[in-house]
């Protein structure tokens, strides 16, 4: 009897370890056909910009992004890019991405000052960081996750999109030879450089890129700055305007960013995502390429074959808007604790690369 007990006790536990171990290969044959169903999945997203379609630089910058997400995923990702006004209004590139109408856009932060004050940071900010020293500090000083703190709850996570490098000063009718010249002057000039501008006399405007010929040609603007050479000798700037200024106070090293709607990213699988981010950075990297050798020939053409005047700001019209930039941006930061935070991170990174570059990268530059 005892012996039948053993028996038939040792057959149950044989019996429940087989059940086990059909129930253990039967989840792992769920979990692998479950990767292998993301891995199959197709996904279409929409890419929002701010620029018009296909223009030089800033929007071709988007269309590579997205051929190379689908070329590294074999096609399982693919990303239709919409120009600025073809799908939503070029300035609402932020809200559209945010409440999930596109997936993904690309843009500059300044744009979006008035939603989010600290976003201006992510651009550029006067007599700030160049694109290489602003690079260092999202990628290895914590800003990138400075930003994707500020952006969460419009429930966006954003990516360096690109780098314009130093921009020009501007487009002018009229020469600048001091501050005063600055009074009255109606200029496009977004950001923190149109709050120095405003601060010195003028009057910023701030309008997308499609606008500004127009704007400048019917009198609407006095003067204007776009980005350097090689995109404003496509916009045809050089017709309406004779003085070109240089360098680029304003816009040292401007970033454009990347926006990703947070839910459309976290829903593809992990590998995905992985190529979102590579892609993004690939993107990031190849705009200032482009840029630092697109801008020489472009500026030769404007000043030979189209008699641009080219000129530098005098020495003390840089020196008090050096100053009247300092003023301005810890005015903003003490405004928003949020721009205090950015603020304290960007300029702690600023004053440290400001001290190496002085003895590497300007050092060189002179002696070269």
């Amino acid at each position: 009897m005892k012996r039948r007990n053993i028996l038939a006790t040792l057959g149950l536990g044989v019996a429940g370890l087989m059940l086990a171990g059909c129930g253990a290969e039967e989840k792992a044959a769920t979990t692998t056909a479950a990767v292998q169903k993301a891995e199959q999945q197709t996904y279409q997203w929409k890419l929002v910009t701010t620029w018009p379609k296909n223009f030089p630089g800033l929007g071709e910058a988007p269309e590579r992004f997205a051929k190379d997400v689908e070329r590294m995923s074999q096609g399982r990702l693919k990303i239709k890019v919409y120009g600025g006004g073809e799908l939503v209004p070029p300035l609402e590139v932020f809200d559209a991405v945010s409440q999930g109408t596109a997936e993904a856009g690309h843009g500059a932060g300044y744009y979006w000052k008035g939603k989010v004050p600290a976003a201006q940071f992510f651009s550029t900010v006067p007599f700030g960081l160049n694109a290489q020293e602003f690079n260092g500090w999202l990628h290895y000083g914590g800003g990138i996750e400075l930003w994707r703190e500020i952006y969460e709850p419009f429930g966006l996570v954003p990516f360096a999109g690109g780098n314009t490098g130093v921009q020009m000063g501007g487009w002018f009718n009229r020469e600048i030879n001091s501050v005063e010249d600055l009074k009255g002057l109606k200029m496009r000039i977004p950001g923190l450089g149109g709050e120095v501008l405003q601060r010195a006399g003028g009057t910023p405007v701030n309008l997308p890129g499609g606008e500004i010929f127009t704007a400048l040609q019917t009198g609407t603007i006095d003067a204007t700055e776009w980005v350097g050479p090689y995109n404003d000798l496509a916009f045809g700037l050089h017709k309406i305007a004779k003085f070109y200024y240089y360098p680029g106070w304003h816009e040292p090293g401007t970033a454009l960013e990347l926006i990703i709607n947070k839910k459309a990213l976290e829903s593809l699988p992990a590998d995905l995502q992985a190529i979102v981010e590579v892609a993004a950075r690939a993107a990031n990297q190849d705009l200032l390429d482009e840029y630092t050798a697109r801008n020489n020939a472009a500026l030769m053409e404007l000043v030979t074959q189209h008699g641009v005047q080219l000129k530098k700001f005098p020495d003390d019209v840089l020196n008090q808007l050096q100053v009247i930039s300092e003023q301005v941006v810890a005015e903003v930061a003490e405004k928003d604790p949020a721009s205090q935070k950015v603020y304290d991170s960007f300029k702690a990174f600023r004053d440290q690369v400001v001290q190496y570059h002085e003895i590497s990268e300007k050092a060189y530059i002179n002696a070269r």
